[in-house]
């Protein structure tokens, strides 16, 4: 069992769920269908890759692991997402609750741009309506910032706005701000396409440091950063304009050097894709 123990107040963070498992996904926009019957095992404290071409329903299965496919008017859903075994699409369940339990990084580093470093990293604390923070505030920021490994290259500068910071410091504050809601599973859809060479080597090292504590699931289209940062790979295919499903999963490694399915073999040896 991992846990942080803040100072201030004696409070306890245990980080020993996040078990997340989909089964039987099936994903449409309007008439049109994207996913067909995906299902996925996501183990705790290991990071997840899905890879696959562009429009084989990957960022959209990523969507739907933290309810943010139902926020598209069209859209539809058939299957179950499990977390530590309760469906999150259960009748009664909150989406608010889902989303503290399942954060979600984008491509794109969105951090607030009129707020400080410091705001940013407790502004989803309030989005989500986390009671009682407001008395380990310097214990979350600090704790946040150094799981998202940017606190000591930020630590004199709090009060400067996030904007500030460089492209590949936005997005770890945006992990950061994840992070401080203490999520069980942290998803990340390319988080490091819009990127340069150095940033995209820190953010996989704050990857390979938060999983200890945090289940991560990455959409990525570099194969490198895959076979770097992931322990389980998914392969999603959409072939002939089918809906998207699983080809393969299983170890990285495994995937890597001697997957099953020779689509496989084609898509992480560059043959197609």
């Amino acid at each position: 069992m991992s846990v942080l123990l803040s100072p201030a107040t004696g409070r306890v963070t245990d980080f020993s769920g996040g078990v997340l498992s989909a089964q039987g996904v099936s994903a449409w926009f309007g008439s049109n269908k994207v996913l067909e019957r995906v299902s996925l095992d996501m183990p705790a404290k290991t990071v997840t890759a899905l890879i696959g071409p562009s429009g084989c329903g990957k960022s959209t299965f990523l969507r739907v692991l933290n309810r943010m496919h139902e926020l598209v008017p069209s859209a539809r859903l058939n299957g179950e997402v499990l977390l530590d075994g309760e469906d999150i699409y259960a009748t009664g369940h909150r989406i608010t609750a889902t989303r503290k339990r399942i954060g979600m990084v984008f491509q794109k580093p969105n951090p607030f741009p009129a707020m400080s470093i410091a705001d940013n990293v407790v502004s989803g604390l309030k989005l989500a309506g986390v009671k009682n923070w407001r008395s380990d505030r310097d214990w979350i920021i600090e704790t946040s910032l150094t799981r998202a490994g940017l606190w000591k290259e930020v630590k004199d500068r709090l009060k400067e706005p996030g904007s500030a910071l460089s492209g590949g410091q936005q997005q770890r504050l945006c992990i950061a701000r994840s992070l401080a809601v203490e999520p069980e599973v942290l998803l990340m859809d390319e988080p490091c396409s819009a990127l340069d060479p150095t940033s995209t080597r820190r953010v996989e090292e704050t990857i390979s440091e938060i999983r200890e504590q945090v289940t991560v699931v990455i959409v990525t289209h570099n194969m490198q950063q895959a076979a770097r940062v992931s322990q389980q790979c998914a392969f999603f295919l959409a072939e002939q304009g089918t809906p998207g499903g699983i080809v393969e999963v299983g170890d990285t490694e495994q995937i890597f050097q001697s997957p099953v399915d020779q689509r496989t073999a084609d898509y992480v040896n560059g043959r197609f894709g």
